[in-house]
């Protein structure tokens, strides 16, 4: 979910399946400030279900900022028939480590 969409986001209810891990994190007062308004002025949502739409909004835009890396390996071809190849940057890896930990997880529950 893109940052730009969670305004829309908040005037629904919102589900999903949810990890039974916790996360602590200490946040600088401006950013705590920032949440508790968001809070104030989304009532149905928690503060903590704020802080987990904007990391996966955050999160979101990590991932498709990340740089394409043309690799050596072609491994398709467009509908043009031109060569695509494999991505070695950092892309591929973290969509390869999340499908590894979302596993995991998954396993843990």
């Amino acid at each position: 979910m893109k940052p730009s969409e969670l305004l829309g986001h908040w005037e629904k209810t919102a589900s999903g399946e949810m990890t039974r891990s916790a996360y602590h994190v200490a946040l600088p007062l401006e950013d705590a400030a920032k949440l508790e308004a968001l809070q104030q002025m989304y009532p149905k949502r928690s503060v903590e279900q704020l802080i987990g739409d904007l990391l996966s909004a955050a999160l979101y835009e990590l991932e498709e900022s990340m740089p394409y890396v043309k690799g050596q390996t072609v491994v398709a071809h467009d509908e043009m028939g031109d060569e695509i190849y494999e991505d070695t940057g950092p892309t591929s890896r973290f969509l390869e480590l999340t499908q590894s930990k979302l596993k995991e997880l998954k396993k843990a529950q």
